[in-house]
Order: structure tokens, then sequence, then C-alpha cells
């Protein structure tokens, strides 16, 4: 039985007190909720005074991206020590964003996986298609690609440690949600994928989550589908109350 994983994606948002009232709102809000796992992926700014407001609690601390790389000339760039060191327990990698606004291909975001594998950090590869590949009828296509080309060379073992989630890009900031249906095909397509990489087992136990405007009114019937088993979420999780019924409701399923 795969534990419900609940992660909000903060992007952009939020100054340093910001978050950390949210955090401190957030935390005594949801300490029942057991049942499910629960990640804030907040600004790098705001990882260590986030971290100190966490700790203990059952509300993990997630980065929302990271280099390849341990140290070097990077300007700008964030290291896998550097996310460890400020209490930082998942990143995401390969958010949509990443890859449409910054040019982040699935060679370099391998390159990434096979280094936060190798870490203490755990991560959360981010697929989906655009519009236009939906249109045309190559989701499937599109996304295994990613998947093949995104963990080439992640073992069996290491695959322990990831979860994918599955945004259609179309349905990010859009309002528009892919319907249970149409995300469960895909859901159910990615555990075919990676059944064929690896094994059954390992397609069995992966945690797969849906991304793409997720909301209090649409959370219950998309994680009631079998193979959806959480959410990231981005505008709802910006404010305490949507973010708690969120996680509230997959508690409850």
């Amino acid at each position: 039985m795969r534990r419900k994983f609940i992660a909000g994606n903060w992007k952009m948002n939020k100054t340093v007190p910001e978050a950390v009232e949210f955090a401190r709102e957030l935390v005594p809000s949801v300490k029942q909720y057991t049942k499910s796992d629960i990640l804030i992926c907040v600004p790098y700014t705001a990882l260590v005074p986030v971290a100190d407001q966490v700790k203990g609690t059952n509300v993990k601390l997630g980065a929302q991206n990271m280099h390849f790389e341990d140290s070097g000339a990077f300007t700008a760039e964030i290291s896998a020590p550097m996310l460890e060191s400020s209490g930082c327990q998942y990143v995401i990698i390969g958010h949509s964003e990443r890859r449409q606004y910054f040019g982040e291909t699935n060679d370099i975001l391998n390159k990434k996986m096979l280094k936060v594998v190798d870490t203490n950090l755990l991560p959360i590869y981010c697929v989906g298609e655009v519009l236009e590949q939906r249109k045309a009828g190559d989701t499937e296509k599109v996304v295994e690609k990613q998947i093949r080309e995104g963990l080439a060379g992640i073992s069996a073992t290491d695959m322990k440690k990831v979860t994918i989630a599955y945004e259609p890009v179309w349905a990010i900031g859009t309002g528009e949600t892919a319907t249970p249906e149409q995300a469960e095909e895909v859901h159910i397509h990615i555990r075919k994928v990676v059944a064929d990489i690896y094994d059954k087992n390992t397609a069995d136990a992966l945690r797969i989550q849906y991304g793409g405007s997720v909301k209090p009114g649409n959370a219950e019937e998309l994680l009631k589908k079998e193979d959806i088993d959480g959410a990231l979420i981005g505008g709802a999780s910006l404010k305490v109350d949507s973010f708690k019924e969120i996680i509230k409701i997959a508690d409850q399923l």
C-alpha cells in the first residue's frame, strides 16, 4: 500500500517572514494527519528558517531545483550539499517551468538525477506534455521519453528513493485540470514504463503524484484513483487553509 504524498511547490513566492509564518501556522494544523507524507518546497532563501520551524514534525522540507555538481564556478546555482546542510530532505527535479523557461533537457535532468540519488536527498522527478503534444496524441510517447532519458543509469535500488510527478504542462497555473480519468491513464502508463525498465515490484512501489491546478475542490476525485498516489501542488499550497484541506482529504482516503 503506497502512502499518499502531498507536496507544495511554492515556486518564486513568499519572503522569509512570510514563509516562517506559513510554517508556524501549518505545522500544528496538520499534526493529526499521519497517514500521508507532507512536504513543502520553498525558495532557497527560506530553507534554513523554515527548516527550524518544521524540524521534528510530520512536515518535510524540500527545494525546487539543484545543480548536478557539488561546487564550482556556477554563479547563482545551488548544490546538493548546500541543500542537505540547509535541512532539506527532498528536491524537485525537472519541473516543467525549468524545462520550458530555462532550457533544461532530459540530458541535463539525468545528470541531476544521477547526482541526487547519490546523496541523502529524495528526488521528485517531473514529467508531462504540452498542449500541442496532447492534441497530437503524443502524451504517452513524450512522457516515456522523459522517463527513459531522465532516469537512465538509475539503479532499481536507487529508484526506491524516487517519486515521479506527472504534470500536464497545459494544466499548470491555467486553472485547467486533467480529468481524473486522463490523469489515471498517464499514471498507469508511467507505471508500465517503469516496470519495463526495471520490474513490476519497482513499478508497484513507485509513488506517482499528479500536478496541475490541484485544489480542494478536485483533490478527492483525483486522489481516489488507484495509481494517483499524491499531488504536487502549486497555487493551492500558498495558503494554509487550502493546502491543509488537501492534506485532510488525502489522509481520509
